[in-house]
């Protein structure tokens, strides 16, 4: 009987901790399960802005974390998966958690592939916010597209685009970001402090991109990108803007309404698309999640050269301060409940 819980706490902005607390759930509808958790992945933006207080969603104290991939241990009569199998869901950072498989925001419970590893399979949450830039998009063969922010969720953006067939640019100002992004497939890729718009004239051959995926969740970064995307083109707003940014906003307006360049904007959060697949829809967050983990099993996407690090949950406090000041070495990050007793 499982009594305690080991988890990682926001105790106040800030401040990260890794506690000891009671465990004390059960299964009190049919829907709902319980997990024993193996990996957790990190969303470096969006639990930084948490940490920081940013998140209005996300009260102080509490545990973060989205994303964890365990082995269900208990169930409700009405869940129709296996105990002893793992699951990729949208689970916290904690050794033990519960999720109701119904729950709009939280019910993803979708299963792991045989033979990919379960720290792999974490990163398909990561993809799958990707995906929804690509779900959005009008991205056909043979279209040019750019992707700003080569964090994770912008490489990843980017290997799918170019899975659709597209010509990819990945943009990024950090030189470092920009090695990643090679490494990670991405074909082109452009530092924004060197003439951006120059570089992608010519690679287009004058026309600019048909598609930018905009991942950083900096507003400047989009105002910017609006000069080299190509008439009757679209801005997918991916990553979001979380930071007070001061302009004229009338060029930006102009480039959206005028008959050249005619940009379409569209925003791209993750929940766009329904939790859960019935037959009455064609993407869901199971349904790509599923495809995206047959994707990572089948190293269509390259996650590796930026996972940097498998960190034992109890070093919690040291990585969020490397997220927060070694943005170069602290990338993709996993934690591995493995090493929990």
């Amino acid at each position: 009987m499982i009594t305690k819980n080991k988890k990682i706490c926001f105790s106040e902005k800030g401040k990260v901790e890794f506690t000891e607390t009671a465990f004390n759930e059960k299964i009190e509808k049919p829907t709902e399960a319980i997990f024993r958790n193996l990996y957790s992945q990190v969303s470096a933006g969006t639990e930084l802005a948490c940490l920081e207080g940013l998140e209005d969603w996300f009260p102080l104290p509490g545990t973060p974390g989205y994303t964890a991939v365990g082995e269900m241990i208990e169930k409700g009569a009405a869940v129709s998966h296996q105990t002893g199998k793992l699951y990729l869901t949208f689970g916290p950072h904690a050794q033990y958690f519960k999720i109701d498989t119904s729950d709009r925001w939280k019910g993803v419970c979708v299963p792991v592939p045989d033979h990919l590893p379960g720290d792999i399979a974490s990163f398909a949450h990561l993809a799958d916010i990707a995906m929804t830039a690509i779900r959005v998009s009008d991205i056909q063969l043979g279209d040019w597209v750019a992707v700003t922010g080569m964090g994770p969720i912008g490489i990843l953006a980017a290997q799918l685009a170019q899975l659709q067939g597209a010509w990819v640019i990945g943009i990024d100002i950090n030189e470092s970001r920009l090695e990643l992004a090679k490494k990670s497939g991405v074909k082109h890729v452009v530092n924004p402090s060197k003439n951006p718009r120059e570089e992608i004239m010519r690679l287009t051959e004058g026309k600019g991109v048909h598609t930018c995926i905009e991942a950083s969740g900096l507003a400047e970064t989009a105002e910017k990108a609006m000069k080299y995307i190509a008439q009757y083109g679209e801005m997918i707003l991916l990553g979001t803007p979380r930071h007070a940014y001061h302009t004229d906003l009338t060029g930006f307006l102009r480039d959206i309404h005028l008959f050249y360049p005619s940009i379409t904007i569209k925003g791209a959060l993750e929940f766009i698309f329904p939790t859960h697949h019935t037959e009455f829809v064609k993407h869901s967050k199971e349904r790509d999640c599923a495809i995206l983990m047959n994707l990572l099993k089948e190293e269509r996407l390259n996650v590796k050269p930026f996972y940097t690090h498998k960190a034992n949950p109890e070093k919690a406090p040291e990585i969020y301060h490397g997220l927060r000041t070694k943005k170069d070495e602290y990338i993709g990050i996993v934690f591995d409940w493995t090493q929990i007793q």
